[in-house]
């Protein structure tokens, strides 16, 4: 595999760890199609509006929960991608809190009130900007 031996031997946990939020996705979908049944929100109706269904707050925080994790996963695996070059260990370390953060963010959103989504899911963004001075190291590294 021609490149791969230029990476550091630890690059292989940034992997991994993009695996695992594929996995963590995965799941989150898989709760809003049970919302879906649940509440009785059919495709391709993407938010419920309340005047027609008494739940529908109720799916559109599972719905939002998802949509928001899939609206920043770019950044994600970007960030993950180019930090993990120079600094693979800690960018494998942000990754898991991340991912963590990132499911207490769902799974908190999914009770109804999206405030709840802030109260371990918030330390996503810490994890974000851990991930950005890693990536500016590694271009910096790169001009040098």
């Amino acid at each position: 595999m021609a490149g791969v031996e230029l990476l550091p031997r630890e690059y292989g946990y940034v992997v991994l760890a993009l695996v695992v939020y594929c996995f963590l996705n995965f799941w989150m979908s898989f709760q809003v199609g049970k919302a879906r049944k649940k509440y009785k929100v059919t495709y391709p109706t993407m938010y419920a509006i309340e005047s027609e269904n008494k739940d529908a707050k109720f799916f559109n925080c599972v719905q939002r929960g998802h949509q928001n994790s899939i609206e920043a996963m770019p950044m994600f695996f970007m960030l993950m991608i180019v930090g993990g070059i120079r600094h693979p260990l800690i960018c494998a370390s942000l990754g898991a809190v991340y991912i963590v953060s990132r499911y207490f963010y769902f799974t908190g959103y999914s009770t109804g009130d999206p405030q709840n989504r802030l109260k371990i899911g918030g330390f996503n963004f810490l994890a974000i900007m851990g991930l950005m001075i890693c990536s500016i190291s590694c271009g910096v590294n790169f001009l040098m």
